[in-house]
């Protein structure tokens, strides 16, 4: 059980995480209340809540109102927009074995007066699953080139970026190319420890008498809120997987490839949590509904 913090969690990414897995679909915006009670459990204070939300307020993502001295808060387009990719590539990755062999290049230029845009679309690239040949140079297998014109119409440097697609000649290897773009081998060995931390939770986990094969006829072993807790950690640490893996079709992956089998763990383990833990957050959020419901 999580009693306080852990520094690498970032509060803004947890009040993310949040509302990326539990509150995405939910209808009314939550109280403040019921964000405190959910992110305690996470190891942050009230005042903690309060500050990030009112930060992420500010900066666009999620939206307030208040009546009398409380407070509620929901997604803002722009916030929502940004979570239904992220759960999209999380859940529902690009990937496959069928590969046509030819790749998509990236091409631009942006010059060091816009430096904050030219960082802006490396990281939108990287989220897509492309791969730096070099610093203006871009490489992706999949056909990337609708989402690519879209990124730099947004970030408005259509001038400063070409998209091409077509097969390569000469003179590296698949192999190397790959491994000029993307660093698979640590990328792998990460998965590695993910499914090291994470298989015992989830064989602990799936016999259960809450959560797993045995639910309804074992004791439960924990609570509710523990199993809010273990798929929220459980989420969170998947969630950085997309951000470095660029999902390769099968014949540019290394041999034993650990990335496969630390989605299935991730979505068994999601799915036998996800009756408890969800239940947990709808009591938690349904206080105070009627009151913004008729507001």
């Amino acid at each position: 059980m999580l009693h306080k913090a852990v520094p690498s969690l970032r509060s803004q990414d947890l009040v993310f995480t949040l509302f990326g897995d539990y509150l995405l679909e939910r209808a009314r915006p939550v109280w403040t209340s019921g964000l405190i009670t959910l992110l305690g459990e996470l190891g942050l204070s009230p005042m903690a809540v309060r500050t990030v939300l009112s930060r992420m307020t500010r900066k666009g993502w999620l939206s307030a109102e208040r009546m009398g001295t409380r407070s509620w808060y929901g997604l803002t387009a722009k916030g929502r927009k940004l979570l239904e990719s992220g759960r999209e590539r999380i859940y529902h990755p690009t990937t496959g074995p069928e590969w046509d062999g030819e790749w998509s290049v990236v091409v631009f230029s942006v010059p060091e007066t816009r430096r904050r845009l030219r960082d802006a679309l490396r990281v939108r690239l990287a989220w897509l699953g492309c791969g730096p040949l070099t610093s203006g140079v871009w490489l992706s297998p999949h056909d990337v080139r609708a989402e690519v014109l879209e990124i730099a119409a947004e970030l408005k440097l259509s001038k400063n970026v070409e998209t091409f697609r077509g097969a390569h000649l000469a003179l590296s290897s698949p192999e190397r190319l790959v491994a000029q773009c993307w660093d698979l081998a640590a990328l792998d060995r990460r998965y590695a420890a993910f499914i090291a931390r994470w298989s015992r939770e989830f064989e602990h986990c799936n016999q259960c008498g809450m959560t797993g094969a045995k639910a309804g006829i074992h004791k439960p072993c924990t609570a509710p809120a523990d199993c809010f807790r273990r798929r929220f950690l459980l989420v969170h640490e998947y969630r950085a997987f997309p951000l470095e893996d660029p999902y390769l079709p099968g014949p540019l992956l290394p041999a034993g490839w650990n990335g496969e089998k630390a989605a299935r763990l991730f979505e068994s383990y999601h799915n036998v949590l996800a009756g408890p833990a969800e239940r947990y957050v709808a009591e938690v959020c349904a206080e105070g509904d009627d009151i913004v419901a008729a507001a």
